[in-house]
């Protein structure tokens, strides 16, 4: 299995405090993830954009009340939603962050590169602003997931230097994103295998800055 070490991992962005992962009551993941599942299935024919909570709660069969006591708002059940996504695709490569192996940070650009690639082949959200971008909510959604996994690893394993965890967190989240969208949206682009590791190589100097 991959670890994260050379590469810092994520942010503790406010839906890493929402979900509760494998600790929360089964109820609670259950709701969650009909709440998920009913915002999936609408962003197939709706723009997020428009969609009101009202919809959302109408679609996953729960009322409004129920929806508050999960999730502030719709923006951050559609980064929980996408982080549980991500975080399966990650789980199929064997990636694990605990902060001793550079190889967990290409596992991690892998991972962007193919959920871009699926969500845009699903038609994460309709209406892609144009081919090879996904609309602006999703992107920043993947971005926060990223930060926050990097960050996670980075606070396990902190570098020297002056610079915070959570900025260098930012710096690469955003580096990983913008290489995989550009990638993706080259005409005959190589498979995500090949450019990984060229985009690792590209971002492993942001998470080990000198001096």
């Amino acid at each position: 299995m991959a670890s994260f070490g050379d590469a810092p991992p994520a942010v503790g962005g406010r839906a890493a405090s929402l979900d509760g992962g494998e600790n929360a009551d089964p109820r609670v993941r259950r709701t969650r993830k009909i709440l998920q599942q009913a915002l999936a299935a609408l962003l197939h024919t709706r723009e997020f954009d428009k969609l009101s909570v009202q919809e959302i709660t109408d679609a996953a069969g729960v009322n409004r009340a129920t929806f508050y006591a999960h999730y502030p708002d719709k923006f951050a059940l559609l980064e929980c939603m996408i982080e549980d996504r991500f975080q399966s695709l990650i789980a199929e490569r064997g990636v694990v962050f605990d902060g001793s192996c550079g190889m967990a940070l290409q596992g991690m650009v892998l991972g962007v590169c193919d959920f871009l690639t699926q969500s845009l082949r699903q038609g994460a959200g309709a209406k892609c602003p144009r081919a090879g971008q996904l609309p602006p909510h999703m992107e920043s959604a993947i971005i926060a997931v990223v930060r926050r996994m990097l960050l996670e690893g980075i606070r396990k394993n902190p570098p020297q230097g002056a610079y915070s965890p959570e900025l260098l967190a930012s710096t690469a989240s955003w580096a990983i994103y913008g290489a995989a969208r550009e990638w993706l949206q080259t005409p005959n682009h190589p498979p995500s295998e090949q450019a990984a590791p060229a985009i690792q190589r590209l971002v492993t100097p942001i998470l080990h800055p000198e001096g």
